[in-house]
């Protein structure tokens, strides 16, 4: 051999050593995720609807596999991650439960927007005590700038339960509960007795007055929004207290203190398990009123998305806090941008159990289920025609992965959707 050629031999044992490097690394846990997934996406399952995808390893920021990840899709009650975010960054341990200034034996009480006040599941009744302690009550005008309904919401259905408007100062949750009995009827707030007008099929409540038009069978319970003004909150609150509260314009010139009300984690917590439109809508007006007196959703998000998350992949078309509306528009990317940021500044045990759990509870109850313990941690989104699921998954091998799916405009059933993810987590978990 040449001695040119000699000063550049390389030992036949060091080129076989990198030969299986190299094989190796073709069959890496990553590039099989990813061959795997690319193969799946070929097939025809998936050529008539819109499909976004984005799994990245929580741990080391590897890509596992990316479809249109960049691309935007209505992301539907995936929204409601961003919210969480926003209140858990800005409120406190104890959700401000109302703003009050005391002169002499009167309470002057301005509305933060809290959702648990005498909410029929959650009865929190910190702000009704603390009003019944005063005999005289002023409830200051509504600081609320935003109307009941966000933008982009379906008008059909205003007398479904899911949609309960916005307010300053809900109570019970902003809707009218009937439960049946064999015998009897439960109607609560009780003053909507003598509303009750029921009629066979048909819609649930008026569209433009508290007239209900529907009553559950025995066995049933019914909630109906209420169609809500300053005056009915008033009354309400005046209902609930037994005391006279009258509506005021200004505050004396004392300064305004917050009363805490009900732990904020217990309101995280409903609001991402069972998917509570109208916590998630609240949130964002009690993370308002933590930078000034206005309640405002457009001044929460432009705050969480100016301070908490700059630089996000793609910017947002983001319009409400529950995720009701189709306006909003969201990238697999960007919600996995943020699931990385809640993984990183919370902790795994608390993050964990704010989300739905896979065969556990909530919108995931009857998915991902195994006999050991939850795989899957997140939250789903669904509109017509658009499934969503974004959050964690954990591999058998202990490693933590974000990921997001969107599934927009399909017409098949959207438990054959949901099969279709479900196989593809499953297929994760067991190998990677």
């Amino acid at each position: 051999m040449p001695g040119y050629l000699l000063r550049f031999a390389i030992p036949y044992s060091v080129l076989g050593a990198l030969a299986i490097l190299v094989f190796l690394s073709g069959c890496s846990p990553v590039r099989k995720v990813n061959r795997h997934l690319n193969n799946q996406f070929q097939n025809e399952a998936h050529s008539n609807q819109f499909t976004g995808i984005l799994l990245v390893d929580a741990t080391s920021r590897d890509t596992l596999f990316s479809l249109n990840a960049e691309k935007y899709f209505t992301p539907a009650s995936n929204v409601k991650l961003f919210t969480l975010y926003a209140a858990l960054k800005t409120l406190p341990d104890r959700v401000p439960a109302l703003k009050y200034a005391r002169h002499r034996d009167s309470v002057y009480v301005v509305g933060t927007g809290d959702p648990s006040a005498l909410h029929p599941d959650l009865m929190d009744s910190t702000a009704l005590k603390f009003i019944r302690g005063f005999p005289h009550v002023t409830m200051v005008n509504s600081n609320l700038t935003d109307p009941a309904w966000g933008p982009g919401w379906s008008w059909d259905d205003f007398d479904a339960y899911y949609m309960p408007g916005r307010s300053a100062f809900p109570v019970h949750g902003n809707i009218l509960r009937l439960i049946g009995y064999p015998d009897s009827l439960h109607v609560s707030p009780s003053i909507f007795r003598d509303s009750l007008s029921p009629r066979r099929g048909g819609r649930a409540r008026s569209q433009l007055r508290n007239v209900f038009l529907r009553t559950p069978s025995p066995g049933d319970t019914l909630d109906i929004p209420l169609r809500i003004s300053g005056q009915l909150e008033r009354d309400l609150w005046a209902a609930f207290s037994g005391r006279v509260i009258v509506r005021g314009d200004t505050l004396p010139p004392t300064p305004l203190e917050t009363l805490p009300g009900m732990a904020s984690d217990s309101l995280y917590a409903k609001m991402m398990k069972e998917s509570d439109n109208f916590i998630a809508e609240q949130l964002m007006l009690l993370v308002s009123g933590t930078q000034s007196d206005t309640l405002s959703f457009e001044a929460a998000r432009d705050r969480v998305l100016e301070e908490f998350l700059p630089g996000m992949p793609q910017v947002p078309r983001w319009v409400d806090g529950s995720g009701l509306s189709r306006y909003n528009l969201f990238t697999p990317e960007s919600v996995v941008f943020l699931l990385d940021k809640l993984y990183r500044e919370f902790p795994e045990p608390r993050l964990f159990a704010l989300l739905a759990q896979g065969g556990q509870d909530g919108t995931l109850a009857e998915w991902y289920r195994d006999s050991a313990s939850p795989y899957v941690f997140g939250k789903t989104g669904s509109l017509s025609n658009n499934h969503n699921l974004s959050g964690y998954l954990v591999t058998l091998s202990g490693k933590r992965v974000c990921f997001s799916m969107m599934n927009n405009h399909f017409t098949q059933p959207s438990d054959v959707i949901k099969e279709n993810m479900q196989e593809l987590l499953q297929w994760v978990r067991e190998n990677y």
